[in-house]
């Protein structure tokens, strides 16, 4: 991997991690459009990046972590099924399900449809009223969590399936967002603890460059992804990803049928 691939990765991974549309497959996505292979180096590089979109999260949201303790115990009790599932379900997720790309184009497929349909029923609805992350019980946060473990399959989107759920428990709509920001603090901080631990951490010189290139541009874009999102939600539903969603999966169908079609 160059320098460059790492750059473009950053900018994926900082524009996608907080957008219903899954970033973790759109780095498997990307590097299949790149011609990389699925190393270790590049699982561990996919994971290991999103330490730059946590740290945006803390810079924006730093009282929830050590000032406003009960939005805390919130985030704390909505990672732990997440924390299980993923413990004990990492030499799956990590030698299969991200090693296969048609998973991610389902994943991805089925979730914009899911997506459409979701938004569409509840079109004319008006939000529960009650916001703040404190709105939310420790039961509807367990739920939560319980949700977002979905996501170890890739191309799920953790954050589509938070918000999705924390919208199908009755949570309003600018809180389950925000929610799903603190959320994924613990949840990617915790993967890419265990990915290092599991790996050895056996990064060369180079390699280490390569993952601060994509810590840093992850960083920067995950800021103005977070931004954005806070403000498109204002006056939009999110048909407009699933649609997305669906469009990308489809023209990588056809990429992929036509790279595997025999030459004339």
């Amino acid at each position: 991997m160059t320098y460059l691939d790492a750059l473009i990765f950053s900018v994926v991974e900082g524009i996608s991690e907080f957008l219903p549309i899954s970033s973790t497959g759109h780095l498997i996505l990307t590097a299949k459009l790149l011609d990389l292979p699925q190393t270790e180096f590049m699982k561990s590089f996919e994971i290991v990046i999103q330490l730059g979109a946590i740290l945006s999260v803390l810079v924006l949201y730093w009282r929830s972590f050590l000032i406003r303790g009960e939005e805390l115990k919130r985030v704390l009790c909505a990672f732990v099924p997440t924390a299980v599932v993923g413990f004990v379900l990492y030499k799956l997720i990590k030698k299969h399900l991200m090693a296969d790309f048609n998973i991610v184009l389902w994943a991805l497929f089925i979730g914009g449809i899911l997506m459409i349909l979701f938004e569409k029923s509840r079109k004319g609805q008006p939000d529960s009223g009650k916001s703040g992350i404190t709105s939310i019980s420790y039961k509807k946060a367990f739920c939560i969590g319980l949700i977002q473990a979905l996501a170890v399959i890739p191309g799920v989107s953790r954050s589509a399936a938070t918000i999705i759920g924390g919208l199908m428990l009755g949570v309003e709509r600018r809180t389950i967002i925000e929610f799903s920001f603190l959320l994924a603090v613990p949840t990617m901080a915790a993967a890419t603890a265990l990915d290092l631990v599991k790996s050895g951490g056996g990064f060369t010189a180079d390699q280490a460059g390569v993952l601060m290139v994509g810590f840093a541009g992850s960083f920067v874009f995950a800021l103005m992804s977070i931004k954005w999102l806070l403000g498109f939600i204002k006056n939009h539903s999110f048909i407009g990803f699933g649609f997305y969603r669906i469009f990308v999966a489809w023209a990588l169908w056809v990429v992929l049928a036509f790279s595997q079609s025999p030459t004339s």
